[in-house]
């Protein structure tokens, strides 16, 4: 059976949600079994998910089945992506606050290695979706459980949405090992998250960037929480300083601080790096996933073997995804990939063979014939000028967004110094927000009409 739910005790609660609902795995393969006695072939199904215990269970009963192929979906999915959506995959069933409806429109061929689909990061109109495989599943399970070392003693706290592939794997990994997921849709703001937190003993919390910057505000280091042995991050890079005062503060108080790296086309996690370094190497990815490789080639595709010299970064490994699926009829599609994959990133390693990622392929531009890295100026802006931003242009121009007035001068100042490029090559602008998906990454595309 998928993660080898069958093998865990019955009666073990697999997840409780903030409003006190509690399932058990014994219930969770029931569901399962109902599903499999209901739908009679397998189809699409869209679920529109929320973090709770409902839509969890029907997530995992739905895979377990095998019967229903789920599109897992925001709850509160924008109405134009939706629609979208419902005209370009006519799904059989769509599943939503407790009910499964069936649809007018017919089934239709879905390959048999298909488990589910997850739509891309920052999707707001296109039809673009992740093609999973069950065996997928199988690999994130067995490779983040590994390297985390999972037990069936823990309490993971998931603030991570359901359908956000790194939300998703915390489930597969936990469920795994027999664990208790303590799923939340509380804001970390509000007083009743951090009472779940506590009366629940969470034993671990995964977040991205912008969730660290939120327990930064809400003085979490002051905090007595003594159940928290694991704090993990990923869902892109984090600020430096930020990034030193959780490996700090986790050193300090026997706890681990893991940062990891992967991509939806992965099954969440390609690379992690192990606690010990945590300190010693901020900022790095550190090493492949168990059961993963991680590798690095130039611009001719030429694996590059020395320490410290840039190339595209690659993986190898069960988690990559079959592909993508763009119509309905892409989802007969077989593997595409092969569990290998080109990841779009720059990147280099070290002497123990830790990797740094240094930028995205694409995100470079031409200035006087000088290729400038985005992302390398706005770590530079964000390190040298204290203020968040974005970073967009052409071989004409750069522009930088930022959104505190009282730096403009002081990043295009930075700016010339570090490339040694003439000013009149940047143009800073002040916007109110930098807009970022719920992952916390940037939406450049929706900065180009600001």
């Amino acid at each position: 059976m998928l993660l080898n739910l069958d093998h865990i005790a019955p009666k073990r609660l697999a997840a409780i949600d903030n409003d006190g609902k509690q399932v058990t795995y014994a219930e969770i393969l029931r569901l399962a079994d109902d599903i499999t006695t209901q739908v009679t072939e397998r189809a699409l199904c869209f679920m529109m998910v929320d973090n709770n215990v409902e839509s969890l269970t029907w997530v995992m009963a739905s895979l377990i089945s095998k019967r229903l192929v789920p599109l897992i979906l925001n709850a509160k999915t924008d109405e134009a992506l939706y629609k979208n959506l419902l005209q370009t995959y006519r799904p059989k069933y769509i599943w939503k606050a407790g009910t499964l409806q069936r649809t007018d429109y017919p089934i239709v061929p879905l390959h048999p290695n298909l488990s589910h689909l997850l739509p891309t990061s920052g999707s707001t109109g296109s039809p673009k979706l992740i093609r999973h495989k069950y065996e997928n599943i199988e690999a994130a399970g067995l490779n983040i459980s590994t390297f985390f070392e999972l037990k069936e003693t823990d309490r993971p706290l998931m603030v991570l949405p359901l359908y956000y592939t790194m939300g998703l794997s915390m489930v597969f990994s936990h469920l795994r090992v027999g664990a208790t997921v303590l799923i939340t849709n509380r804001s970390m703001t509000d007083a009743t998250f951090w009472k779940f937190i506590k009366d629940e003993h969470a034993t671990s919390f995964t977040g991205v960037p912008y969730s660290f910057q939120i327990l930064n505000l809400m003085r979490f280091f002051r905090m007595d929480l003594p159940d928290l042995e694991l704090l993990t991050q990923g869902g892109g890079k984090m600020p430096h300083d930020l990034n030193v005062e959780f490996a700090k503060y986790c050193r300090d108080h026997n706890k681990r601080w893991i940062a990891t790296y992967g991509q939806s086309e992965c099954t969440a996690r390609m690379a992690y790096l192990p606690a010990k370094w945590a300190l010693d190497k901020v900022g790095s990815i550190g090493i492949a996933v168990p059961n993963g490789e991680l590798s690095l080639i130039d611009e001719n595709g030429t694996p590059i073997t020395t320490p410290h010299t840039e190339g595209e970064m690659c993986y190898r490994g069960k988690n990559v995804t079959m592909g993508y699926a763009f119509s309905l009829e892409d989802l007969t599609k077989g593997d595409e990939r092969n569990g290998f994959i080109r990841t779009g990133d720059l990147a280099y390693f070290d002497e123990d063979k830790c990797y740094y990622i240094v930028g995205r392929l694409g995100r470079f531009i031409k200035l006087f014939g000088m290729r400038v890295g985005l992302d390398e100026c706005e770590q530079i802006i964000a390190n040298d000028c204290q203020t968040e931003c974005a970073c967009v242009g052409t071989d004409e121009k750069m522009v930088v967004y930022i959104t505190d007035a009282t730096k403009q001068q002081a990043v295009k100042e930075t700016l010339v110094e570090k490339t040694h490029i003439v000013a009149t090559s940047f143009e800073i602008r002040l916007i109110d927000t930098i807009p970022k998906n719920e992952a916390g990454k940037k939406l450049y595309s929706k900065l180009e009409n600001k």
